[in-house]
């Protein structure tokens, strides 16, 4: 079964030393708003962008999303 990116990003939370990814997936967790449904890179990356405060540098979404594909297909 696919995942969401959000369903991904979960996967990276609660980590014992924090990490810019472990706090981007805790910050996307408190976001009532994220796109938690989508698989839709432009959607996420808009909504990155445009609506948090929580993302410095859309590099770290982009290397995720590459990841995200990989095991996602």
């Amino acid at each position: 079964m696919r995942k969401t990116f959000y369903q991904y990003l979960m996967t990276l939370k609660d980590v014992k030393v924090p990490t810019d990814t472990s706090r981007l997936a805790e910050a996307a967790s408190r976001d009532l708003q994220f796109p938690k449904q989508s698989e839709e890179y432009h959607e996420i990356s808009d909504y990155l962008e445009l609506n948090t405060n929580y993302l410095e540098n859309l590099a770290l979404f982009d290397h995720l999303w590459e990841i995200y594909l990989e095991e996602n297909c």
